[in-house]
Formats: C-alpha cells, sequence, structure tokens
C-alpha cells in the first residue's frame, strides 16, 4: 500500500487512510444491505453527506411494507369489533324503539266507546222486568249474554221495575279485553248507578262478561264560595240597556237587530222556542276598559202551558264577552256561564 505525503494533513490523515480499507472490507462483509460505493466519490471519515452504512437507510421502499401491515390490522380490529357489537345493537335498538315512541297504556285497545253503548242497551233490557212478560225479557238478554248463562241474569222472574233513562256514566279499562261500564238510570224518583262488566274481543265482538253490580249512586257535591270580589257597577248600569235590546233580538234570532250588537262572527238565537221577559241581572268585574266578560241572568217566558194559556218564567244564566268601541258595547260571544265567569 502506497503512503502519500503527511505533510499537508498531518499525522490524522495518515492514520485515516489507512483504516479506510480495513472498516469498508468489513462492511461488505457483515451487511449486505450496505449502499454501494460504485460512484467513485470518498467518504469522510467524520460521516458527512456521502452515503453511511447500516440495515435500512430508507430506500428501496421497504418502509411501506411497515405501513401496509399497520393498515392491515387497523381494518382487522374495525371488522371484529362491529362484528361484536352488531348483534347488541339489534337487541338495544328494539328496546329504545319501544320506549321512543310510546308504548300503548294498560288497556289502549280496549274499545271504550263500542262496550259503552253496548252496556247502555243491555242496561235499558236487564233494569225493565215484568214478571207478566218474562219470557220476552230473557229472549232480548240473551243477545248480550254467555251462551251457558241463566237466561233471566240472576232474576227470579217476580216483581216488575221500569227506567225512565239510561246514561253512560263511565268506562274503567281493566285490560285490552275487559272493562267495566258504568251506567246511571232514573227508576221513577231514584237514581240507579249500575256497574257492567264487558269483554270484547274487537269493537265489534262484545258480551257481558258477569253479573251486574248495583252501586250507590252519584252523591252531591257542595260549591265553594265563589263570588266576584269587586263589581263594575258603573259598567252594570251602562250595560242593561244593551243587554235590555240585545237579549229581545236573541230569543227571536232576529238577525237585523243582533247584526247592530254582535262584533265579529254573526250570533245565532233561539227562534222563539223562549219569549224575552227581563234581564235581572249584570255582574260585570273591574278590568280592561275596552274590554269585559260579564254574566247576565235574564228572564224568559215559556211557552203557554198554565190553566190560563199564561206563560210560565224560567230564569238562566248567560256570559257574554263584551267589547267596547268608541262609546258603544258590542257583543263579541254568547255562551253558558259557570259561577266563576266574569273578568
Amino acid at each position: 500500500m502506497a503512503r502519500r505525503s503527511a505533510v499537508g494533513h498531518g499525522r490524522e490523515t495518515a492514520v485515516a487512510e489507512e483504516a479506510a480499507p480495513a472498516g469498508a472490507a468489513l462492511g461488505q462483509a457483515v451487511d449486505p444491505w450496505d449502499a454501494p460505493e460504485g460512484d467513485g466519490r470518498r467518504k469522510r471519515s467524520g460521516g458527512g453527506s456521502g452515503t453511511r452504512g447500516g440495515r435500512w437507510s430508507g430506500s428501496g421502499g421497504r418502509w411501506w411494507i411497515w405501513v401496509g401491515r399497520a393498515v392491515l390490522w387497523a381494518l382487522i380490529i374495525v371488522i371484529v369489533v362491529n362484528g361484536v357489537r352488531a348483534p347488541f345493537e339489534r337487541f338495544t335498538a328494539d328496546d329504545s324503539g319501544s320506549s321512543g315512541t310510546s308504548a300503548p297504556g294498560k288497556g289502549a285497545r280496549f274499545p271504550s266507546s263500542a262496550a259503552g253503548a253496548f252496556a247502555l242497551q243491555f242496561a235499558n233490557v236487564y233494569l225493565n222486568y215484568d214478571q207478566k212478560n218474562a219470557g220476552a225479557r230473557e229472549e232480548q238478554l240473551r243477545a248480550f249474554l254467555p251462551e251457558e248463562s241463566d237466561g233471566q241474569f240472576g232474576w227470579n222472574g217476580v216483581g216488575q221495575q221500569q227506567v225512565q233513562s239510561v246514561n253512560v256514566a263511565g268506562v274503567d279499562v281493566k285490560d285490552d279485553h275487559n272493562g267495566i261500564v258504568t251506567v246511571l238510570a232514573r227508576s221513577e224518583d231514584r237514581w240507579l248507578r249500575l256497574a257492567v262488566p264487558v269483554y270484547a274481543a274487537d269493537a265489534s265482538s262484545l258480551v257481558v262478561s258477569g253479573r251486574p253490580a248495583l252501586l250507590p249512586p252519584p252523591s252531591k257535591a257542595a260549591l265553594p264560595q265563589q263570588g266576584v270580589r269587586e263589581r263594575d257597577s258603573a259598567l252594570e248600569s251602562e250595560l242593561q240597556p244593551v243587554l235590555g235590546n240585545f237579549f229581545p233580538a236573541y230569543a227571536s234570532s232576529n238577525q237585523a237587530t243582533l247584526s247592530r250588537f254582535s262584533d265579529g262572527a254573526a250570533i245565532g238565537g233561539l227562534a222563539n222556542t223562549v219569549t224575552f221577559y227581563q234581564v235581572r241581572e249584570i255582574i260585570a268585574p273591574r278590568g280592561p276598559a275596552g274590554e269585559r266578560t260579564v254574566t247576565a241572568t235574564v228572564a224568559w217566558q215559556l211557552p203557554g202551558t198554565g190553566p190560563s194559556g199564561g206563560g210560565g218564567e224560567l230564569e238562566q244564566t248567560y256570559e257574554l264577552k263584551m267589547i267596547k268601541k268608541g262609546s258603544t258595547w258590542y257583543v263579541r260571544d254568547i255562551r253558558g256561564a259557570t259561577p266563576t265567569s266574569g273578568s
């Protein structure tokens, strides 16, 4: 091996040049992945910008293999997780779907209207009996009763009763097919309350499913203390002539006169079923100057029923919504009144 002069570079240059061939030979023998050095450029001993030895310098696209493996494993994990989760989502979706749309309540499918009408017809037969024609009653009852039931449905065939009116008071639904219909009936001077059990296969297929039961009639409630605390006496006096002219037209359905008092939609009348007699009382609570809801008690004359042909009188109370335009009051609405009406 020729040695060049080290005068210009000193001892370090000479040592580096002697060691270079041995290092190159070792690199070629140990690692086949080292980059080739056939470009004719010399390496610097400090490892500058030239090609360096090592297992992987990033060339040849080998790093794409590791990226591909990572993507593949991520895809496998996603597929496995979704496969495990999907059945649970289906099960929970069924539960949440039923809760999202409110589930039908208990007995929601019971045909209450049909059951009420059915029990009403049954009660008209059941509560009317006469020992003189017990057979006719039994025949009529069979349309409402199960096949194996007693034809008189508990009645021993003795005595008589007649009801004047029967009405449905309510329906107590037990489930989708069973309910108890309560009916009220008037028999002479007493009220009867009857509970009728009804089974409904559907709205068109019903049967009385058991013996009815008589219950106490509704009790009379006591009204709470009511009344207008502050009355507008000036307005009551002002409305007296207005309503005194309005109600005669209302009794006779005189539309020409009613149109002069009405504000907004046309007001119908009573078509001479009664005759106006007098406005007995007007109650006007304090409130806005141009709008007020008042109550008026009116005395009507009824069609002649007395021995002399004279008609009787009947007092009734109305709620009227009054609107003031300029100096004139108009009737916007008229309806029945409750004891708390007026504002």
